[in-house]
């Protein structure tokens, strides 16, 4: 493929941050409650953010330096004089007053008031977590790691979970969470988000044992072809084994398929086999999809 390529020595400082939040993404978002040590409660969003770890169960996120001025975030300070806070995820319902809690307030102010979010008062530690978030953790700070002293350098605070909050609305006793409720946004470069609104799920399973064929095993001719992708074609190699004598020739005395190899042009042949096994794909008739693909090699 043609490719545009930089070393990260070769952008500005703005450009290359515009460019790995925007490649890098979507990203979840910790809403993150800390307090310092005269008990001023600060609630701010940060998108460098995920879970690393479930045993022990271990959150990351980074409060970065400002690109700006080079200043450190209160959240940052408040982690090092109280190595506890409570990370709260956001869905599209509270993405708006997310964003609230996100400007550079005073140190003094409270970002749960400014933002019209309601503070809950937690089990285990001292900093409050967010009422309206979907879920919440309650933990405690086990170590941050400085990556550097200039501007956009990020501080990594290491959070052992201590204890998991679940809105009643977003439970549901057999999968612990009900996805389709959740709604969570997450964060894209520039202005952008994105949903996980019902509509825009979907499902990639893994392939389970036995081990698919892959993509080296499977017809020559389908790797340059203009009718299936690349994820079309990951759930044929995905297949476990590839189609036996018998079965191509069973699958060829079809009607369907005699009137493709009716064709004169072999060109036309594999394109039309090719529309048929995508049709199968989308169907999930997978196994006659790969007895399509097969016929001709």
């Amino acid at each position: 493929m043609e490719k545009q390529s930089f070393c990260p020595n070769e952008l500005e400082a703005q450009q290359l941050n515009q460019l790995l939040i925007s490649s890098v993404a979507p990203r979840p978002i910790a809403l993150v409650s800390s307090i310092n040590t005269q008990g001023n409660v600060n609630l701010s969003p940060f998108s460098f953010f995920n879970i690393f770890s479930f045993n022990p169960p271990i959150l990351i996120f980074s409060p970065s330096r400002r690109s700006r001025d080079n200043t450190t975030k209160h959240t940052y300070e408040n982690v090092l004089a109280v190595p506890q806070v409570t990370i709260s995820v956001v869905n599209q319902a509270i993405g708006q007053q997310t964003a609230l809690a996100s400007k550079r307030y005073p140190k003094e102010v409270d970002e749960y008031v400014k933002a019209g979010l309601t503070p809950v008062k937690s089990d285990l530690v001292s900093p409050p977590f967010v009422g309206e978030a979907p879920v919440a953790f309650e933990c405690v700070v086990d170590r941050v790691i400085s990556l550097g002293e200039e501007a956009g350098a990020g501080n990594l605070v290491i959070s052992k979970i201590e204890k998991i909050h679940i809105n009643k609305k977003y439970y549901c006793p057999e999968k612990l969470l009900n996805i389709e409720k959740l709604d969570l946004i997450g964060r894209l470069g520039g202005a952008y988000y994105c949903s996980t609104k019902p509509a825009s799920l979907f499902e990639i399973k893994s392939p389970e044992t036995p081990i698919g064929i892959g993509f080296d095993q499977l017809p020559k001719h389908l790797l340059n072809s203009h009718y299936l992708t690349g994820n079309l074609l990951g759930k044929l190699a995905a297949m476990p084994t590839i189609p036996s004598k018998q079965l191509l020739e069973e699958f060829r005395e079809k009607e369907d398929i005699k009137t493709i190899f009716a064709l004169e042009n072999s060109e036309e042949q594999i394109k039309q086999l090719h529309l048929k096994a995508k049709k199968l794909i989308i169907k999930n008739c997978l196994e006659e999809a790969l007895l399509c693909v097969f016929l001709m090699r």
